[in-house]
């Protein structure tokens, strides 16, 4: 099959009536946000309460809310009645994290439409494995209408650390995991015993090794599934660029592209920082383009400050698919920094996520060996991969088993 003939997991429920056969008599909640639409552009939403025999009594919304509209980090959403469906729409990103028993009785079945980008700290994942253990031992299905990973099946980073777990550290994996999220709650109920009704509605068509889309079919638009997912070419690089929330450079928040970047500060050299880079290891730099940038955010780090920075173009001639490693990527510019600027204060101390006793930039990488590669001044990239390329094959020889394209 080709790109052309890929349909969503939704797309395929609302076209087969055998494969929603089992929801009828059911009560049917659904966990969804902006991307999760139709192949025609109807919410999710939307299309499952016109269908006569889906009784939908519930939503859930995740980070960022049902409508996507609470911008930043540690943003909560508050509860509210569907103006146009008159159901409850539960927040899983305001007084609780986890789903609650009270929340859990709307329903029989939860139906989990939401498109991912392939990043363990992307929350929407961790939301998954709390909805699955909520359910477990219940009697109550969980049902993962699945999308693709736009970064496709290259997996990259150091495995989670155990005691490092939080809202942006599900379980014990690497930060660029290669599975959907469909595969990745086989994963979940394996992994943690889970005694949940878990079924996956899987795509059609879906090939996440071909190009030139490399696990985005070109025959679907991108729609944010957050405010700062605005881009595919984010998508690729977000595994990498997602470290800047824990440092005082900036990701591009404030700007019209926040998260492609892979740094901003109005005093440094971006100039400088890229040639260290290629001095210090010009293989990790392969996979796309780099570009001097500037910008001024409107709010956030450095707000009415001139940047400067490097722009990522994981896209268009210069992206490689297998070549790109953003997670490698950024952590070589945090070691360019450190070399140039000894003194720079690159950590930021503040809580992420509601950790409070861990620097953010140990909880979004799980632990702490990447800030302490970063801050070795002996230390060389061969180090740092020396830590993370066993995770890594260990994590594609685990997780082969659940994949399911």
């Amino acid at each position: 099959m080709t790109f052309a003939t890929v349909r969503f997991g939704i797309d395929r429920l609302l076209a087969d009536p055998q494969l929603r056969k089992p929801l009828i008599g059911k009560r049917v909640a659904l966990v969804a946000h902006p991307a999760s639409l139709t192949a025609d552009l109807v919410h999710s939403l939307d299309a499952l309460a016109a269908l006569d025999e889906v009784n939908l009594t519930a939503a859930f919304g995740p980070q960022h809310g049902l409508k996507g509209d609470k911008q930043d980090n540690m943003v909560e959403s508050a509860d509210f009645i569907d103006p146009d469906h008159g159901i409850p729409v539960f927040s899983l990103y305001g007084e609780v994290r986890r789903p609650t028993a009270a929340m859990m009785d709307h329903a029989d079945v939860f139906l989990f439409d939401l498109q991912d980008l392939g990043c363990r700290i992307y929350t929407f994942l961790t939301t998954l494995l709390y909805l699955l253990e909520a359910a477990s031992g219940t009697g109550k299905a969980v049902w993962v209408l699945d999308r693709p990973n736009p970064a496709g099946r290259p997996v990259e980073g150091t495995t989670l650390v155990a005691g490092h777990e939080s809202f942006v550290g599900a379980g014990p994996i690497p930060m660029r995991y290669g599975m959907t999220l469909g595969e990745m709650g086989r994963w979940f109920v394996e992994h943690f015993k889970l005694d949940v009704d878990y079924r996956v509605i899987a795509m059609e068509g879906w090939t996440p090794e071909q190009g030139p889309g490399s696990g985005w079919p070109e025959s679907r638009i991108w729609i944010n599934p957050s405010p700062n997912a605005a881009s595919l070419n984010m998508a690729r690089a977000y595994a990498g660029t997602v470290m800047l929330e824990g440092t005082t450079l900036s990701e591009g928040r404030g700007t019209t592209r926040p998260l492609e970047v892979l740094f901003g500060a109005p005093d440094l050299s971006a100039r400088d920082v890229h040639a260290e880079m290629v001095r210090l290891a010009p293989e990790w730099i392969a996979g796309c383009a780099l570009r001097e940038c500037w910008f001024e955010p409107t709010f956030h780090k450095h707000v009415h400050q001139a940047c400067n920075g490097l722009m990522i173009h994981a896209e268009g001639p210069w992206y490689d698919h297998h070549a790109f490693r953003p997670w490698r990527l950024q952590a070589l510019a945090f070691k360019a920094i450190r070399g140039l600027y000894p003194d720079y204060p690159i950590w930021r101390d503040f809580p992420y996520e509601y950790v409070l006793d861990r620097l953010a930039i140990d909880v979004i990488n799980g632990g702490p060996s990447l800030r302490e590669w970063v801050d070795d001044a002996a230390a060389q990239p061969g180090d740092l991969d020396a830590l993370a390329t066993p995770d890594e094959a260990a994590w594609i020889e685990e997780s082969r088993a659940f994949r399911l394209y």
